[in-house]
């Protein structure tokens, strides 16, 4: 991977301390981009930092927040505009999988903070964002979604909802950004050793899956300016078997 691939972009990740969000972050500063990281805990930022800067000499910009606070989430557009005064890459990694339970069993305020979290999080950051992406050259926002998406199964209801939802939200997004810089990208990640994997199938080796490092490749691919994400949902496992034939 050069080193000059993602020089001089900005990037912006969500749920970047942990799991898919945390490798797409350190990918993309490997890469050269410089990284917004953004997430709840402050302190698993600063580890990301720590790392970041460890591996590449240069400190990430981190802006911890929680995506069911709306007003933090309206601050977000002006915080990035004062200092980098644009947005090239936009990974929205973070998510929640709540209960998984009948349909009919959803206490309202747990469904309700599902779709809050994955949905309407996911609505109100493009509001926030578009703008500064439109100022890029070439912007690319990357949304991580999941297959019961499009195949929803038993008990994942309020998942498989907002997944849904997010899906059908970016792809109208990304049909009224033809004419501008931004392109979109959606990647189902299939099963990878994540905390919310674990939640799910707890009783699933942990071992027998690939770790999130595995999505690095894919996720830079997205990022560049000199390439045009394909419209389908893009599946990891798919995509690295193409690189691989």
């Amino acid at each position: 991977m050069s080193e000059q691939l993602l020089s001089n972009r900005i990037a912006l990740v969500t749920g970047a301390s942990r799991g898919i969000g945390r490798a797409s972050a350190l990918g993309l500063a490997r890469a050269g981009a410089h990284v917004i990281a953004c997430a709840r805990t402050q302190g698993a930022l600063e580890e990301l930092d720590d790392q970041i800067f460890a591996e590449t000499g240069r400190h990430a910009t981190l802006m911890p927040f929680d995506l069911a606070d709306g007003a933090a989430l309206e601050r977000i557009g002006q915080a990035v505009f004062d200092r980098f005064q644009k947005l090239d890459i936009f990974v929205h990694a973070a998510a929640t999988l709540g209960s998984l339970t009948p349909v009919s069993h959803y206490e309202p305020k747990d469904f309700n903070r599902v779709i809050t979290l994955n949905l309407n999080a996911t609505y109100r950051l493009i509001r926030q964002l578009e703008t500064l992406m439109k100022l890029s050259d070439a912007a690319r926002a990357i949304f991580i979604s999941s297959g019961v998406a499009n195949h929803p199964r038993a008990f994942w209801g309020a998942y498989a909802a907002s997944k849904a939802g997010m899906e059908a939200l970016v792809k109208t997004w990304a049909d009224e950004m033809e004419v501008t810089p931004i392109r979109t990208a959606l990647v189902n990640p299939g099963a990878m050793r994540t905390r919310m994997r674990y939640e799910a199938f707890p009783g699933e080796d942990p071992e027998t899956l690939p770790l999130p490092e595995e999505i690095i490749p894919l996720i830079v691919d997205l990022a560049r300016a000199d390439k045009v994400p394909p419209l389908d949902v893009i599946d990891r496992r798919a995509w690295n078997a193409r690189q691989e034939a």
